[in-house]
């Protein structure tokens, strides 16, 4: 890249002032990739024993949240819709040994990391799916809900522990910035009881979502709707594979982790016009 020319045009840029550094970002702004157009996914038949029935949403998140006590976020959502296909299909579901999912609560055994709600449906997508093109879709169908939807909206009848429930968007699929925002928007503690149980209903959204993506798509009438974020289609215009700086991969909401830098916010598109990809 031609160092001098950038620091030429930021130095004209400051001299000018802030509506010509305005002018000059915008300027060398790089184009962001236009959102995909919405698209039918269809079943393709396959060889296997894992073979899905439709199941009923409301009864699913029931017993999620249920199982909740038993085994946590992964547990409730897995074990929600197994045991169900267990006694509507039988073998092989009736011998999975469903117990092996209570490794994801917290995060992963407490670690914070992805949230055991998504961890589970992930798994069991990747049990009921064949094929990394169809398997990514579905998946991407339940994570962007959890990132964009503010919740949990789960009211149960017989509730574990009895309290007004308010919501939050997670903007993230990681349990640490999402149960964190949650305790920050209402003022409450991450070991409160109130918090257990945002989880615990936060547990059952996640399983019937799962089912109505999975029934959706069984049935022919999965319509992939997902589009990245803004700040992702923003950011990974410059930092994904095919950009010029090709340094990260992923499909999370960047500022749930990262700010930009002021000299970035200010520099980072001239920066990029003048860089040579790699």
């Amino acid at each position: 890249m031609e160092r001098r020319k950038v620091l030429k045009l930021a130095a004209a840029a400051i001299a000018a002032g802030g509506v010509g550094a305005v002018t000059l970002t915008t300027a060398f702004k790089p184009e962001v990739k236009e959102a995909a157009d919405p698209k039918n996914l269809y079943f393709k038949n396959r060889e296997s024993k894992w073979n899905y029935t439709r199941l009923d949403p409301a009864i699913t998140a029931d017993l999620a949240y249920k199982a909740y006590p038993h085994g946590s976020c992964m547990y409730g959502v897995f074990s929600s819709i197994l045991t169900q296909l267990a006694e509507k299909v039988g073998e092989p579901f009736t011998s999975f040994p469903v117990q092996m999912m209570k490794y994801g609560h917290g995060g992963v055994g407490g670690s914070g990391t992805i949230c055991g709600t998504l961890n589970g449906a992930a798994a069991i997508i990747g049990l009921l799916s064949e094929g990394k093109d169809i398997r990514d879709v579905l998946i991407a169908e339940v994570f962007r809900f959890y990132e964009n939807t503010a919740l949990p909206v789960f009211n149960p009848v017989q509730p574990i522990f009895n309290c007004e429930m308010p919501t939050s968007v997670a903007k993230s699929f990681l349990c640490h910035s999402s149960a964190t925002r949650w305790v920050k928007a209402t003022d409450l503690r991450i070991n409160s009881k109130e918090r257990v149980e945002r989880c615990r209903r936060l547990t059952a959204d996640i399983a019937a979502k799962t089912v109505n993506v999975l029934n959706d798509y069984y049935e022919n009438e999965f319509v992939s709707n997902v589009s990245d974020n803004e700040s992702m289609s923003t950011c990974m215009t410059c930092h994904s594979k095919s950009g010029k700086v090709g340094n990260v991969g992923g499909k999370m909401n960047c500022t749930s982790c990262h700010t930009k830098s002021l000299g970035h916010e200010i520099f980072g598109d001239v920066h990029y016009k003048f860089m040579n990809k790699k």
